[in-house]
């Protein structure tokens, strides 16, 4: 910051990336304002934290209807730590550009990882002396999250994006070439600071992984079967037509989501006559064990409709829990957020999306994924909700699978795409994205 040059925070999750940038806010409050952008998830996290850790800064929340937010960008001075969300950035992008921030953090930076999108843009055009990004994710899914960052934090010192995918991203993810990714590490190293859970190990208790492998009824896996050989027989159909009909993608990918429910509970891709799910079965099976142990579950899924019949088993149960998706709004969500803390509930169901990031679950030891997501990066967050500072018990994470099914083949992927930011920033190979044909490929296999 004194040096005049912008900086990434990319420890990894759970190490307490909100507490060490507000000490760095507080120790620059006294020469000026300060902005915090964060997901609207995210953003009442904020407002807690620094209210407890930093009560001299006079915090503002910036957020709600536009008439509460009238004013508050008014006079702002030395003390002064306004709180918005990402949302809210767009959409005052003007009024916010027109402060003059003496420090500006951009949390969760991964939402602006596309750099052509209006948010990213919106944040180039902060004014702030002093520019900070933190992400545990800093490269989700290609070298181009990176060049997102650093043209918020430091604007072009990665060169033109043409340049950037010619020298860094082509040579890195299609070549795999050392020389390239040891160029860019080189560039980049002054300006991320990061460290591992693996080196804090004495702060953490211990984590395990088990993936519990869910075996089809016959009932299931004739469904899965059909729908698997219908869908390589519509991509063929569309491959026979020629090159007018696209490369396929979004085709593919969507005979694909429509496995993976199949394989998450057949009543979401069957109205009538659905076979009971067994993967159901074996998440009950598996949570009246923790239960009975008096343990708490955080439960995970991609699909909201997966979750809401996972919310049916437990009110028919009987057993209390708390409910979080993409649609709850921001004051019931800390409203649950406290509520599960404090006790009220043993599950907490969420949505992957939703829930990955920003949200302190310590109250819980066990996580269990109904579904594995294509990002490792993202399941890695969501288990990070109840492993992280200030848990003090063995954390176990389940992963629920289903045998001989493309929810193998996805967790076999993980293996290739984990820890991609790692891969470049401690010199190993980074993978490159699946094409159609490797998409395709998926789908030709058979229920084992």
């Amino acid at each position: 910051a004194r040096w005049g040059a912008g900086a990434c925070l990319a420890d990894d999750m759970g190490l307490g990336k909100t507490v060490q940038a507000l000490a760095l806010l507080l120790d620059r409050a006294p020469a000026g304002p300060a902005l915090v952008v964060a997901p609207t998830s995210v953003a009442a996290n904020w407002l807690d934290e620094a209210r407890r850790f930093t009560p001299t800064l006079n915090v503002v929340a910036y957020t709600g209807t536009a008439s509460s937010r009238m004013g508050k960008l008014d006079d702002l001075g030395p003390f002064d730590l306004v709180v918005t969300t990402y949302g809210l950035l767009q959409i005052d992008a003007g009024a916010l550009a027109a402060v003059d921030w003496h420090s500006a953090v951009l949390d969760e930076a991964q939402a602006v990882k596309n750099p052509a999108a209006k948010r990213a843009r919106a944040a180039r055009e902060l004014k702030a002396r002093f520019r900070l990004v933190t992400t545990g994710t800093p490269i989700q899914n290609n070298l181009m999250d990176l060049y997102a960052l650093f043209g918020f934090i430091n604007p072009g010192m990665l060169g033109s994006t043409e340049h950037y995918r010619r020298r860094f991203a082509l040579p890195v993810e299609r070549d795999g070439d050392p020389a390239a990714r040891a160029r860019l590490r080189r560039v980049i190293a002054p300006f991320v600071l990061r460290r591992l859970k693996t080196e804090v190990l004495d702060d953490l208790p211990p984590r395990t992984e088990i993936v519990l492998h869910v075996e089809m009824s016959r009932a299931e896996a004739a469904l899965y079967e059909a729908l698997r050989r219908r869908a390589v027989e519509d991509l063929e159909a569309m491959a026979a037509r020629g090159p007018g009909a696209g490369d396929g993608r979004l085709e593919i990918l969507a005979h694909l989501t429509r496995l993976r429910l199949a394989c998450c509970n057949p009543r979401l891709v069957q109205d009538a006559g659905a076979p009971p799910s067994s993967k159901l079965a074996t998440f009950a099976e598996t949570l009246a064990e923790l239960l009975a142990n008096r343990h708490k579950v955080l439960v995970f899924s991609q699909f909201v409709r997966h979750l809401e019949l996972v919310e049916e088993h437990l009110t028919g149960a009987g057993i209390a829990f708390q409910y979080l998706d993409g649609a709850t709004p921001a004051k019931a969500r800390a409203e649950r957020i406290a509520a599960f803390q404090a006790g009220r509930g043993d599950v907490f169901l969420i949505s992957l999306r939703a829930g990955g990031v920003g949200l302190n679950l310590t109250a819980a030891d066990y996580v269990i994924h109904m579904d594995p997501w294509w990002n490792p990066a993202a399941e890695d967050q969501a288990s990070d909700r109840a492993h992280r500072i200030g848990q003090t018990r063995p954390v176990t994470i389940y992963r629920l699978v289903a045998k001989g099914t493309i929810e193998e083949r996805i967790v076999a992927l993980h293996h290739q795409k984990r820890d991609l930011a790692e891969r470049l920033l401690e010199g190993a190979d980074a993978p490159a994205r699946l094409d159609a044909a490797e998409l395709l490929e998926l789908l030709r296999k058979p229920l084992a």
